[in-house]
């Protein structure tokens, strides 16, 4: 398989998203280090968006996060999807794809991500599924621990769970940091504890993202919003534990002036600039 490390550990990307073209386009050299794409949102686009997104590749890394595979699903995987982000991950040189530990399908889209349930059982089928998916596209995918609001059935704790997936599919991580957050407010447990027991050699690289809080023990991941401090300082923990990883702001809608993202991103590359300080190797050493 395909195995590409090209993102050096300390960068920091921003997400490709169409209403940031312009200023991505027009933004200055070290801005940011990398983007992410939905690979469905620009499979066989042409015209002028194509020119911008080749222009757009041939400057910086693109990595890809997908939407719709449906990892946790019933439905049989999309073969022939799979096959054509193969070739748009060739063409772009993309060095990590990335799907959610979700489904999203049932005899036709849904259009949100689906929690599966905490059994040894949806283990097994998921990592399968996975199995494939790395096949078809002849690499190792990176699986992202989402936010949910209701579990259908908890036979194991939720980090369990995705340990055990990533075991038995050998794959990857995409670690949403924003996600663990959120969780671990909705479903009361220690978010910390959480990032210690996560396989940190399997973290391909990290997701931070703002959300909406709805009450004190009640947070929506939303990726319309700033970071929040407590975010920020769960990304500073996870640094210390696993070391700086490439890591990405997501922000999908309700876009700030677009200094604010970059003042984001410089957030991002502070905190890793921190985490490589003598002190805090050798704490995590």
């Amino acid at each position: 398989m395909i195995q590409h490390r090209l993102l050096p550990e300390a960068c920091a990307g921003l997400g490709l998203r169409r209403a940031l073209l312009g200023p991505l386009c027009e933004a200055a050299a070290g801005d940011f280090d990398f983007l992410e794409c939905a690979p469905e949102n620009w499979i066989g686009i042409g015209g002028r968006l194509g020119e911008r997104l080749h222009e757009l590749t041939a400057r910086y890394p693109l990595v890809c996060h997908g939407l719709s595979l449906s990892l946790g699903g019933t439905e049989p995987l999309d073969e022939t999807f799979l096959t054509r982000v193969r070739r748009f991950l060739d063409e772009h040189r993309v060095p990590v794809y990335s799907e959610h530990l979700s489904y999203c399908a049932d005899d036709g889209q849904l259009y949100d991500l689906m929690p599966i349930p905490f059994t040894e059982e949806a283990v097994r089928h998921v990592a399968a599924r996975i199995r494939q998916a790395q096949d078809i596209v002849g690499r190792r995918i990176a699986v992202e621990n989402v936010s949910y609001y209701a579990a259908p059935f908890q036979g194991m704790d939720e980090i369990d769970f995705l340990n055990a997936v990533l075991a038995e599919a050998d794959c990857e991580l995409l670690l949403d940091v924003n996600n663990v957050f959120v969780n671990a407010v909705n479903h009361r447990y220690d978010a910390v504890d959480f990032l210690r027991r996560l396989p940190g050699e399997r973290i391909a690289y990290v997701h931070i993202a703002g959300h909406y809080d709805e009450a004190d023990d009640l947070k929506v991941d939303t990726h319309g919003a700033s970071v929040k401090p407590d975010v920020w300082a769960l990304l500073a923990e996870a640094y210390r534990l696993y070391g700086v990883r490439p890591t990405l702001l997501e922000r999908d809608f309700n876009f700030p002036p677009f200094d604010e993202l970059l003042a984001e991103v410089a957030t991002i590359r502070r905190l890793q600039r921190d985490a490589t300080t003598p002190e805090v190797r050798h704490a995590r050493g």
